[in-house]
């Protein structure tokens, strides 16, 4: 299994241009959100809980998150809990709301993910890799973590597997 920093090195070398992660800031949550709104439906009643495929893919994504890293780990699981909870909300509205809420972020947060590609010149992660579907969030929460001084053994290693031509780019990872 790769590791953490493996994952974050890969993703980061297609997002080396600022104005390409800005739109990943934007259309990134976008997207989770789109895809727990649009999975929260049907819902199962276990005991006090609602469980849905939502519930189901959260599980695993912050499983995969965890066995990556502990401290991200439970990040990721605070926003999706996060998302979640908004989805519950949305699964709730009439059909017709849930499903233009879902399509709807999911078409534009993939907008603004084109957009950032056209500024960066290149095609997405997860062309190469579908994995990088699950990172692209990862990819936020360690930028974030970078920008305000955390984890600066990982950003630090990130840098130096991507080379000077990264660093000159004023990016963190």
């Amino acid at each position: 299994m790769k590791t953490l920093t493996d994952h974050l090195t890969q993703y980061a070398a297609y997002h080396q241009d600022s104005r390409n992660v800005a739109t990943h800031f934007v259309g990134i949550p976008m997207i989770v959100l789109a895809v727990t709104i649009l999975l929260s439906r049907p819902q199962w009643p276990v005991g006090a809980l609602l469980l849905s495929p939502a519930v189901l893919a959260a599980l695993a994504s912050t499983w995969f998150y965890a066995r990556l890293d502990a401290r991200f780990g439970i990040v990721m699981a605070m926003l999706l809990a996060a998302s979640l909870a908004a989805s519950q909300w949305f699964a709730a509205q009439s059909t017709s709301v849930w499903l233009g809420w879902g399509i709807g972020l999911f078409v534009v947060g993939w907008a603004f993910q084109f957009v950032g590609h056209y500024f960066e010149g290149k095609k997405p992660a997860f062309v190469d890799d579908l994995i990088g579907l699950l990172v692209g969030p990862l990819f936020l929460v360690a930028e974030v973590a970078f920008h305000l001084q955390l984890r600066t053994e990982v950003r630090d290693e990130v840098q130096r597997r991507l080379g000077a031509g990264h660093a000159a780019h004023g990016h963190a990872a």
